[in-house]
């Protein structure tokens, strides 16, 4: 499996939908909960090209984007490709 880290928040229902996501799909995960941390937030916002929301999630490094593009990327069948090794 690929390398997923999520940064998320408590209480985000849009991160909530995209952890179920990449569950449903037995994807490990390494979640980054910037709640309350802003160098973590920063960070996220660096690495995201300058997003701000939650979550924001990357695969092999790769920045794909919030809940909705993961979503997206889902239904139109390219999700499970960025997930093989």
């Amino acid at each position: 499996m690929s390398s997923v880290e999520i940064y998320t928040t408590m209480f985000c229902p849009y991160c909530s939908r995209a952890k179920s996501l990449l569950k449903s799909k037995g994807v490990h995960f390494k979640e980054i909960d910037v709640t309350s941390d802003l160098n973590g937030r920063k960070e996220m916002s660096r690495l995201s090209g300058g997003a701000t929301s939650v979550p924001q999630i990357f695969i092999n490094g790769q920045h794909i984007g919030d809940c909705d593009y993961i979503h997206k990327l889902d239904a139109a069948g390219k999700l499970d490709p960025l997930l093989q090794p």
